[in-house]
Formats: structure tokens, sequence, C-alpha cells
């Protein structure tokens, strides 16, 4: 009865908390922002203290730089950012029409008696067509327009972050031993093993994870400015930040980047061929290299499982699940390994002939026996 009553308390305690998630998600942005950041430069702050630093002096210069390196990170990157963004939501009509005459043109290239034949149903398939991708793409980007004003409006989000972050980075360690103490005793020292695995798996993922992104957006960026590409400031940041979804970034970017190649360069495909190339690239680099040297195959996060969280997560929970995503998604997977691994050793996986057997062995090794 006590093994089923905590298994009853800490489901209900885990129900609750997706609750109270679900119920206060549109509050809850600045104060997970900030324990993220809290959570990435806790190592940095742990690192000051061994060479005589004192915590309070140690999370005040941290944050103070870490403050100082984002604000001038978006002094430089945010105004070409949205400019760009400006000219690609202006141009976007010219662009889907300009495309669609290459395609036309390349259609009756080599398929001239078929589309004469039925060329007013194709043109107008291809108007709505025009028109429904146009329509949903204005949204779209109006939708991240709207809620990026939001967002930056939200003087919350500018204000109360870095003060939770200052608070969690100076009393992080303080807290995780007060949370230590509210273990159940019996469970402790099982609770502490699977928090470290879980730990292990989150800030090796997580840390390696944006270093892969800022050395694939820099690659992105400075491949396609090379190139002479439309807009290759916005189309590789964004390919770059994207590719924390698997194999997403490079496909959006591959999408956007190819379209407006085609529309901008026309018949000449060499820079056509270098657009897709630099997308191909980096994808190579990053699953040969880049992932295997900085992520490493420890972290145990399969892409697809990776994939299935942020789409939960952010569909139950908007930004905040995404935020909280690859958390849930670390400790669901050590839970899941450790359970099978009870599992494997329990008598549910042998059953009945195994502890037969063993109840034979016993019989024969008992007293009287050699």
């Amino acid at each position: 009865m006590n093994a089923q009553r905590q298994t009853l308390f800490w489901l209900g305690a885990a129900l609750a908390a997706i609750l109270l998630l679900a119920l206060l998600r549109d509050t809850l942005l600045p104060f997970v922002l900030g324990a993220a950041v809290a959570y990435f430069l806790d190592p940095l702050a742990d690192r000051l203290e061994k060479i005589g630093m004192p915590r309070l002096l140690a999370t005040i210069v941290i944050v103070v730089a870490f403050g100082v390196i984002l604000a001038t990170s978006l002094v430089f990157l945010l105004p070409p950012l949205l400019e760009q963004l400006t000219g690609l939501a202006a141009r976007l009509p010219s662009y889907i029409q300009s495309l669609k005459d290459i395609v036309l043109g390349f259609g009756e290239r080599w398929f001239g008696d078929v589309l004469k034949s039925s060329d007013s149903g194709i043109e107008q398939a291809a108007a709505e067509f025009i028109q429904k991708a146009t329509g949903w793409f204005g949204r779209f980007l109006g939708s991240l327009w709207s809620g990026g004003m939001a967002l930056v409006n939200t003087l919350a989000l500018f204000l109360i972050t870095p003060v939770v972050a200052f608070y969690f980075l100076l009393d992080w360690d303080r807290m995780v031993t007060q949370v230590d103490r509210w273990l159940p005793r019996d469970h402790a020292e099982t609770i502490r093993r699977l928090a470290r695995e879980i730990d292990a798996v989150l800030s090796g993922f997580v840390r390696g994870q944006i270093t892969v992104l800022i050395l694939l957006g820099t690659m992105y960026v400075i491949g396609l400015t090379l190139i002479g590409l439309n807009f290759g400031l916005l189309i590789g940041v964004t390919a770059g930040v994207v590719s924390f979804v698997p194999f997403v970034g490079p496909l959006v970017g591959l999408l956007i980047g190819g379209t407006v190649a085609i529309v901008q360069f026309g018949s000449d495909w060499v820079p056509i061929a270098g657009v897709f190339g630099v997308f191909l690239a980096g994808q190579a680099i990053e699953g040969n290299l880049l992932s295997p040297m900085i992520v490493g195959e420890r972290v145990g996060l399969h892409p697809v499982w990776l994939m299935f969280a942020l789409f939960v997560f952010a569909f139950l929970f908007g930004f905040v699940g995404m935020l909280l995503a690859v958390p849930a998604a670390a400790a669901i997977g050590v839970l899941v390994r450790f359970a099978l691994q009870k599992y494997l050793e329990s008598p549910l996986y042998y059953g009945a002939a195994h502890r037969e057997a063993g109840q034979g062995k016993t019989k024969q090794s008992g007293p009287g026996k050699e």
C-alpha cells in the first residue's frame, strides 16, 4: 500500500503541475527564460567560485557580461534583420509571381502541347495557388510580427527575466540542496542518480546544440552573403535557429533561399547551385562533424523523439512549451530507460517459468544437497 500511495501521490503531483502550467502558460515566459539562462550559466559561476570569487560577485559579473553580449548582438543584428524581414514581406508577391512565370515558361518548353490544350485551367489553378500561398505567408509573417512586437513591448520580459536569472543563478546550489532534503529518504539515492543522468543529457544537448546552431547560422550567413543572395542574413539566421529541430533548419533554408535564388538569378544556375550547396554542406558538416564532436551520442535524445516533444509541447503550452520541450524530453527519456531496466529485471519480464526454475534451484541447493 505504501508503494501504491507514493505512486498515486507522484502521479497526482505531475498532473497538478501540468494543469498549472497550462493555466499559467501566458505568464510564465519571463520565469522560464530566467531559469533557462541561470541553468545555462551555472557551470561558469561554479568555476568562478572555485578560483575564489564569492558567489554574489560571480553572479553579478556573469549576468552583466551576458547582458552586454546579448544587447550588443541585438543592436548589430536586430535592425538589419527587421529591415530584411520587411523587405521580404514586401517583395513576396512579386517573387511568387516571378516563380510562377518561370515554372510556366519551363512547362511550355517541355510540355507545350499539353499546356496549350488546358492553358486556362492551369492559369486559373496557378492564380488560385499564388493567392492562397501569398495570403497564408502574409498571415504567417503578420503573426510573427505581431507576436514579436508583443514580445518586445512586454516590459516584464526585459524587466523580470534578468532579475529572475540573477536570483536563480545566485541561489542555484542552495535550491538544489533544499530540494534534495525534500526527497523521500527510501528513494533519495535513486532519485539523485536519475537527476544526475537527466542533467547530463540536458546539459550535454542544450549547451552543445546552442554551439552547433551558432556555427551553422554563421556558416549559412557567410555562404549566402558571399553568393550575393538577397536577404542572406535573414535566411541564414532563420535556418540556423530553426536547426534546433533536426532536419527542419536546412529544409527551411532550402525552400526560402532556393525560391529567392531562382527568382533573383534566373537562368544563372551557378549561384542557384551555390545556395543549395551551402545548405547541403551545412547539413553534412552538422551531421558528420559538429554534432558528433560537440553534442555527442551520449545524450540519448533521438531526433524523432525530440521533434515529437517540440510539436506536442508547442501545441499544448505555446512558446513556453517549446522552451520546456527539451528538458521534458530528456527527463522522460531517462525515466523510460530506468523503467525499462527495472522491467527487464523483474518477474514480469521473466514470467512463471523463470520463477519455477529459480525455486527448483533453491530446492536442489537446500539442506542435505551437494
